[in-house]
């Protein structure tokens, strides 16, 4: 038979080999088919070639040798023992051919070319070797050093796990010294010259692998006679007032070095503001009106957004108070875990996204976690982990963390084998304080923002071995999924998050630019220089990102105290965040001998941020009653309920036009200070019927405007950061329009503006509003005369309809004559039906007169003794009038009016109840 078919093999292995050592160990294991099987020899494997690779490896070192003919199966060995230091890695290609036709493995076929990476695995071979035999250092006597003196080993391996020095260790009892994992030697109590001027004693290291050092090392520490050395003029408080601009920190501080000769001095200057908002003092707006400042591209998604009926999927998460007034989530790693619906996922599909969020690792708690990151946990926290559909695939990424390491996992598609991680070492991940994280993620390229500072990943390596996720929409915050769909990872040795998160969102797209990142995340207060050109030759001015921590570095005296005396606070918030932070002066001082020769107590005091002026924001031009006819309210547009308002700051700020149209900090200056951010419009009493009325405000305006809009029938709330102007336009608009027939007498509103996130609030202006109905609309049987008795008597009510306040226009209304001739006559009735009633308790009073000498009361005499009588003397007369009707229609003898011929007063009324029929007295 003749060989028809080709041998085939996996396209790329991966191999290990242990060091000194010369089997591979590869995955997958090494098979080669042939489709001609089981013929004899055309469907047999008679062999392997291994052929260089870029490296330079190949068949020089390894080759590979058939196990099975039938099967295919092989094996990959070194030909000689490899060694790890000399080189790590080795990647050749392997070729499989069959036996061809016949025993001379005539027209034998070959296979593709498969890609083989060998990695030597390390074998604890070395023992650390220290770099000097002997260290030698001068400390002055009676004081406590954080370092005398750091010894060094290093190891030959190759391998982190045996090349590292894991721990030293003092091996001369009874010293009063100490040494950490780093080699760093200090002393356990104050030296005394006197008592012993030279300490010797002896140190060894440790590898990771427990291998002793080849030799040890000697330490001689001399006690040098005590100095004097200081700081002179610290004011341990100082106070800083609100829009100050930068104030210096230490005006009068210089450094007294006791004559030492000194050739190195290095002043640490420690600002603490992790208690303030989310670090630093840059929380005046909420991260959606920042985000609008700094010029930030729309579009972002809000995942974890505040609970409501239409965003449930954060109900189950607990929340946490928060000093700047945004919404902070807890999670405990099992139970509290959001998953956002489908329709909210499918909105930031693609690979082109960028991921915002602020964490605080360990919850509330402020312990680090970086002794967990030592190897206590060994788990990996997922934040968040998302499978979107994207056209006819699925991507997956999961954002975990580790430690102090961060990590993102991603999937360009999961019907492939090829996952990629990035991984980041991050101090700020396990330090147990608030940082914002922004990932933009443009695959393949992938970039980090911690606090507005740009992090490139340490490591990326392919996770090719990690099950595909399952091909589902999902995401969720707070752990991940197995196809159970249970919230858990799907890798393995993963668990949910344990933290605090706030401000999670995803916006679909091109990512952020730098500028916009720092303008959105920098701190507004910080450590600064005042002036650079000031500072003398050889001085070095470091300030870290966050502006939290400055180093000043030089090696004069007199260039120093002038350059520390130029340290300053700055703070550029018009209403910076009242409150204190501590400050920290720690200083360095080095001899000639490139050791700390004089050691300075840390300094330690507070900065005072005073409490600034609060704007005083007053709403005004729209008077208490908003009196229209109710076919206006009825009218397709309404009426304006607040048409000429006005809103005054007492605090006004230059406005920096030069500066509006430009990208980053420019916008988040003073210049945009001063703003509005929350209104408030309120129904006062009940909430609006949606089915009679409702409260009209133009959309597209506010979405041109950037602001955003809560509208329910208990309030209207619009949010935003925007001028006074802005908010006065679109607050003016706002309309109230009634369905056709539901206006009713009265309706009362109320509105109220905020700004600086809620911290500054306004006066609250309540505004009535009252509908004006004209006669013809009330041209009813029912209400006829109550409609009409606005005219009878003008000079007595020259501004009250049922307790509302009418413009003058309507006060001379004409009433038709034949309206008038059905009120007179009613009028007469009503008096003659008093002056009857008048005569018979009269009568009645004789008659009981003349027959008190012990007859009995006849059985038409009206019992008295349970007469009540309530005088209103506040009662309208249109009322009376109005009543007058009620009374021609249904008159009975349990109830009568009695008016008083003496009494001429419009405004009385008198109720006469007997008991014994209704609870309550009927009003007339």
């Amino acid at each position: 038979r003749l060989s028809l078919a080709f041998p085939w093999i996996e396209t790329e292995y991966q191999g290990i080999v242990m060091e000194n050592d010369n089997t591979v160990l590869l995955n997958p294991p090494l098979f080669a088919l042939d489709k001609d099987a089981p013929l004899h020899y055309a469907g047999e494997i008679c062999g392997f070639r291994v052929h260089n690779g870029p490296g330079g490896s190949g068949s020089a070192q390894f080759e590979a040798v058939v196990l099975d003919r039938s099967t295919g199966e092989g094996l990959v060995r070194s030909k000689e023992p490899l060694d790890c230091e000399s080189q790590k890695e080795h990647s050749f290609t392997i070729q499989a051919y069959d036996c061809g036709e016949g025993p001379d493995g005539t027209n034998s076929k070959k296979s593709h070319k498969a890609t083989v990476h060998v990695r030597v695995n390390d074998v604890n071979e070395f023992s650390p070797v220290f770099v000097e035999r002997r260290y030698e250092a001068s400390v002055p006597e009676g004081r406590l050093f954080d370092r005398i003196v750091r010894v060094e080993a290093v190891d030959a391996d190759c391998s982190p796990q045996y090349s590292q020095i894991c721990f030293y260790d003092i091996i001369t009892p009874n010293v009063p010294f100490t040494i950490d994992n780093d080699g760093n030697i200090k002393n356990t109590e104050p030296l005394d010259s006197k008592r012993q001027r030279v300490h010797s004693f002896w140190v060894t290291a440790f590898d990771c692998g427990k291998n002793r050092a080849q030799a040890d090392a000697q330490v001689i520490v001399t006690v040098k006679p005590s100095c004097k050395p200081g700081w002179i003029g610290w004011t341990k408080r100082t106070e800083y007032t609100p829009g100050s601009g930068s104030i210096p920190l230490f005006p009068n501080l210089h450094l007294e070095a006791c004559e030492e000769t000194v050739w190195n001095i290095q002043a640490t200057v420690e600002l603490q503001t992790g208690h303030i908002g989310k670090g630093c003092d840059r929380d005046s707006y909420s991260d959606r009106s920042v985000r609008r400042l700094c010029g930030a591209v729309r579009g972002e998604v809000d995942l974890l957004p505040p609970p409501s009926p239409a965003t449930n999927w954060t109900t189950v998460l607990p929340t946490l108070p928060s000093s700047d007034s945004s919404l902070v989530f807890s999670f405990n790693g099992s139970t509290h875990v959001a998953v956002v619906p489908d329709s909210v996922a499918s909105a930031v599909s693609g690979d082109h996204f960028t991921l915002q969020l602020w964490m605080r690792r360990g919850g509330a708690s402020t312990q680090p976690l970086a002794n967990q990151a030592r190897g206590t946990r060994k788990e990996e926290e997922t934040i968040i982990c998302s499978t979107v559909k994207n056209d006819d695939s699925y991507s997956h990424y999961s954002l975990s963390v580790h430690g102090c390491r961060l990590s993102l996992f991603y999937w360009p598609d999961v019907s492939a084998a090829r996952p990629v991680k990035f991984l980041w070492k991050l101090e700020q991940v396990c330090d147990s304080e608030w940082h914002h994280l922004s990932l933009s993620v443009q695959f393949p390229s992938v970039t980090l923002y911690v606090d507005g500072v740009t992090f490139d990943p340490a490591l990326i390596h392919d996770n090719g071995a990690i099950p595909n996720p399952a091909p589902h929409q999902r995401l969720v915050i707070g752990a991940c999924w197995e196809p159970e769909e249970k919230p858990r990872d799907i890798v393995n040795n993963t668990i949910g998050y344990k933290g605090l998160l706030s401000g999670v969102t995803v916006r679909p797209g091109n990512v952020e630019p730098h500028s916009v990142v720092e303008c959105l995340y920098a701190c507004r207060e910080g450590l600064d220089f005042g002036d650079l050109e000031t500072l003398g030759s050889g001085m070095k001015v470091h300030v870290n990102p966050s502006q939290s921590v400055l180093v000043l570095e030089g090696d004069d005296i007199e260039s120093f105290n002038r350059a520390v005396q130029q340290v300053t606070y700055r703070n550029s918030l018009r209403f910076a965040t009242p409150g204190v932070r501590p400050l920290k002066l720690t200083t360095s001082l080095r001899c000639f001998s490139e050791e700390s020769c004089l050691s300075l107590r840390q300094l330690e005091g507070y900065l005072v941020v005073l409490q600034p002026d609060a704007p005083q924001i007053s709403l005004s031009g729209v008077g208490p009653h908003l009196a229209r006819p109710a076919a206006e309210f009825e009218g397709p547009q309404g009426v304006p309920l607040f048409p000429e308002l006005r809103i005054v700051c007492s605090l006004s700020h230059a406005v920096n036009t030069a500066a509006q149209g430009m990208e980053g900090g420019a916008l988040m200056s003073d210049a945009v200070a001063h703003t509005l951010d929350g209104c408030e419009v309120q129904p006062l009493g009940e909430e609006l019927n949606p089915e009679r009325e409702e409260l009209l405000i133009d959309m597209e305006a506010l979405k041109e405007r950037g602001l955003d809009i809560i509208n329910t029938t208990a309030y209207i709330a619009i949010t935003g950061a925007e001028s006074i102007s802005v908010y006065e336009d679109v607050l003016r608009s706002i309309r109230y329009r009634l369905a056709k027939g539901s206006a009713r007498f009265e309706r009362r509103f109320r509105l109220s503006c905020s700004e600086m996130n809620g911290r500054y609030t306004s006066n609250e202006l309540t505004v009535e509003v009252n509908f004006l109905h004209s006669l013809d609309s009330l041209y009813h049987p029912s209400h006829l005369l109550a409609s009409q008795q606005q005219f009878l008597h003008p000079s007595h009510h020259t501004g009250e309809l049922s307790g509302h306040t009418l413009p003058n226009p309507h006060r001379n209304s004409v009433v038709p004559g034949a309206a008038t001739v059905i009120i007179m006559v009613c009028v007469g009735f009503l008096v003659v039906m008093v002056i009857l009633g008048v005569f018979r308790i009269r009568s009645i009073h004789r008659r009981g007169e003349g027959a008190r000498g012990g007859s009995k009361e006849g059985s038409n005499q009206w019992d008295d003794s349970a007469l009540t009588i309530i005088v209103n003397p506040m009662e309208t007369y249109e009322n009376r009038m109005g009543i007058a009707t009620d009374m021609e229609g249904e008159c009975d003898d349990e109830e009568e009016v009695v008016d008083s011929p003496d009494d001429t007063s419009d405004d009385q009324r008198i109720i006469i109840k007997k008991e014994g029929r209704d609870s309550a007295p009927r009003r007339y």
